[in-house]
């Protein structure tokens, strides 16, 4: 499973994004069948393409490139797509 952050340096929202999908994959990792998570952050600035598709939404979690959630990513949400995936 592929986790992608893609936001912006200097995004508060990203920041706080970044911290909440840290600590969930460590509550994911620590279960007794942790899914297998490739975690990727990508900013907006170095691709055309995800600044065009984004710009206004960023922070993003993607999950296997499918958008999981934006703006406000809630923990409890993520856990269970990636408990599920």
């Amino acid at each position: 499973m592929r986790l992608t952050l893609v936001g912006k340096p200097g995004c508060h929202l990203c920041d706080d994004a970044r911290e909440v999908v840290q600590a969930v994959m460590a509550e994911v990792a620590a279960t007794d069948a942790p899914p297998h998570i490739v975690f990727d952050e990508r900013s907006i600035l170095d691709d055309d393409e995800l600044r065009a598709r984004y710009a206004e939404e960023i922070p993003v979690v993607l999950i296997d490139d499918v958008v999981h959630n934006y703006w406000r990513i809630d923990p409890v949400r993520l856990k269970t797509a990636l408990l599920a995936g």
